[in-house]
């Protein structure tokens, strides 16, 4: 494997998001859910984040301003599915507050947030910010996770920092845009590209097969 476009190809033709129901890969991307999705599964399997949303939704609190104001004693409860739902709680709910006081409300905050802005949140690492910035707010932003470093190191690639690993996925997609754009039938944009290059790599990984019989 030379360059990522080529893993993107090998993954496509496996046909990993057929049962998606979302264009983007994640579940009603371009939503608020989206940042508390992205906050609860820290350190957790989707499954689990699942039953917080169902306890949240359940309960009408999955909203910007009613998590900003919440108990986070009673957040904590409701997502206690997620783990470690005490510090998820409260820096969940002080996300919402901040997102408020700094954009108003969230179809602002997805327009004018930058990735600057979500790193120098509590509880905000690169990946979770760019989960954000991918799902939520629709940017060109490829996220990066311990699957798509298992895959690299599968082909030899060695890297030092997130950066570094995202700097030549992207690299590799945008140098060869002319055969995504055909791979695609040109019905796609590059945040959805990114968006459903990393769902491919995350429904590729928990499958455990074996990368390079895709090759």
């Amino acid at each position: 494997m030379n360059s990522s476009f080529e893993l993107l190809e090998a993954l496509k033709n496996a046909n990993l998001l057929q049962d998606s129901t979302d264009i983007n890969w994640w579940s009603n991307s371009g939503s608020f859910e989206v940042i508390v999705g992205a906050i609860l599964t820290q350190q957790t399997k989707w499954e689990k984040v699942e039953k917080s949303l169902k306890n949240l939704k359940e309960n009408n609190i999955l909203n910007l301003e009613k998590l900003a104001t919440i108990d986070t004693k009673i957040l904590a409860i409701l997502i206690k599915p997620s783990g470690f739902y005490n510090t998820k709680a409260k820096r969940l709910s002080t996300l919402c507050r901040k997102i408020i006081e700094e954009f108003g409300d969230f179809e602002n905050f997805q327009i004018s947030v930058t990735r600057e802005w979500l790193l120098a949140q509590k509880g905000v690492g690169q990946e979770s910010a760019d989960a954000i910035l991918c799902y939520a707010c629709k940017r060109e932003a490829l996220v990066v996770d311990n699957y798509t470093n298992k895959i690299l190191k599968e082909f030899g690639y060695e890297f030092d920092s997130y950066e570094e690993i995202q700097q030549w996925m992207m690299q590799g997609i945008l140098e060869n845009m002319d055969r995504v754009d055909k791979l695609y039938e040109g019905k796609l944009n590059l945040s959805t590209i990114y968006s459903r290059f990393h769902g491919k790599i995350v429904e590729f990984g928990k499958s455990k097969k074996d990368i390079k019989d895709l090759f």
